[in-house]
């Protein structure tokens, strides 16, 4: 294992296992889990979950709410309130500019930050900003495993605990539904973009089996499923309160049918007749060139110090591809990674260290064209787990999912992968993906 050695908890799970307590070494085969959940999955679960203390990761979750609002008020105190003017910069094109420039409001704390631990610290990776969120289903996992009592009782000598990221988001969209529905539990629509419903509707079903547990009716549909009229939206003719917006502006803007229903539920929204969340001012945000033009900030003096400490305390060397980086990025091949600026899931990324310099020189070139960003590659820390079946130990390397409602730090889940096996750790990139929930420990 990198860095430091393993937390005592770990320590103490990994030696259990090892003497043959099958009770933990089975235990998430025993955990009862949702059956949403589970087909979702597909049997794609890691045999133990992670650990961490909790003032780590927590102390951790409080920096990338700063983030978060350092990176909201940048075309404020940047451009001069220039909101296209913003959106250029981080790389969109006029059309979009021009149509999320209409936006000013705040958007809503909602999202997701992709951490990697390298044994020390914890890093940001990414920054997904909005509803179209993945993985939030999964903190039934660690809700399961309490359940198993061999689990529920090496949990309680540890003292373990978990945020619930279901409860979390159910009173985000309680309180976010409220101005429409009163104190009743909404009934929200799950919108995606049109055509796009059908390659994630496991992972959705997922979702709707969570909130239910909670009391709240989810319904799930496309943007062309929408109706508005007559003082009400309705999806596949219901009456909703709240729109979960899963759809960006790339599914619409090119769609006069669904750029005039998006229109219209941006009025409804404005009306009190329905909630559209998330705004789709967050869109603006939704780019991993937000995250370099930070750095960008932080290296012109243009933030404060505190902020520029922030900034380089998070985040590994970002930097949008530019040519007179080539030289720099090109010496550097082996410790970087290049990222398409508004892909998502892993698509499009090119590891330094997998190609040789002539790929990786075309790769920098074709970046530059395209608004790509090159990033400083981070070793995730070594994590052991036993293989029940085998009682082989193998490393494994995970990201750590943060995700952030208006409360702050919502819960967490893991994706990862065994070490060495890929350089893109997502659950939609290689089948050898697991995913399993974490506990957090010393929060007495």
């Amino acid at each position: 294992m990198s860095g430091l050695p393993l937390d005592p908890v770990t320590a103490d799970y990994q030696r259990r296992c090892a003497a043959g307590d099958q009770g933990l070494l089975n235990a998430m085969a025993a955990a009862p889990l949702p059956p949403a959940l589970t087909a979702s999955m597909r049997g794609r679960f890691l045999p133990r979950p992670m650990f961490m203390p909790a003032a780590h990761l927590l102390g951790f979750a409080e920096r990338i709410n700063a983030v978060f609002d350092l990176l909201v008020s940048a075309p404020d105190r940047f451009f001069g309130g220039d909101r296209e003017r913003y959106a250029r910069a981080v790389g969109m094109d006029a059309r979009r500019a021009g149509y999320l420039a209409g936006f000013p409001d705040r958007p809503e704390r909602y999202g997701r930050a992709d951490l990697y631990h390298d044994g020390t610290a914890f890093r940001l990776l990414e920054f997904n900003v909005g509803s179209a969120l993945g993985g939030m289903d999964r903190a039934q996992i660690s809700a399961a495993l309490l359940q198993v009592p061999a689990f529920k009782e090496f949990a309680a000598g540890h003292r373990l605990d978990f945020v619930d990221t279901g409860a979390r988001v159910d009173r985000a969209l309680r309180a976010a539904a409220r101005p429409v529905c009163g104190d009743r539990p909404p009934v929200v629509a799950f919108v995606d973009g049109n055509g796009a419903m059908a390659q994630y509707l496991h992972l959705a079903t997922s979702f709707v089996e969570m909130l239910a547990g909670f009391g709240v009716e989810v319904l799930l549909g496309e943007l062309a499923d929408l109706g508005v009229g007559g003082g009400r939206v309705t999806l596949h003719g219901r009456p909703v309160d709240l729109v979960l917006r899963y759809f960006g502006v790339g599914d619409f803007l090119d769609d006069p049918a669904g750029r005039r229903t998006v229109d219209d539920l941006v009025r409804a929204d404005a009306d009190g007749t329905v909630v559209l969340y998330t705004s789709l001012s967050g869109e603006l945000f939704n780019n991993k060139r937000s995250l370099a033009l930070l750095a960008d900030l932080a290296r012109g003096g243009e933030l404060s110090p505190a902020e520029a400490a922030l900034v380089d305390g998070v985040l590994p060397w970002t930097r949008t591809v530019r040519p007179e980086l080539f030289a720099e990025c090109e010496a550097r091949r082996p410790g970087l990674m290049l990222k398409p600026g508004a892909d998502f899931g892993g698509a499009g990324i090119v590891a330094g260290w997998l190609v040789d310099d002539d790929e990786w020189r075309r790769a920098l070139r074709a970046g530059a064209e395209d608004g790509a960003v090159v990033q400083e590659r981070v070793v995730p820390r070594a994590e052991p787990v036993i293989d029940p079946a085998t009682g082989r130990t193998q490393d494994w390397h995970a990201v750590w999912d943060c995700f952030l409602t208006p409360e702050g730090y919502a819960g967490s889940h893991i994706r990862a992968l065994p070490a060495g096996a890929g350089a893109v750790i997502g659950m939609g990139v290689t089948a050898a993906a697991r995913t399993t929930g974490i506990f957090l420990f010393g929060n007495d």
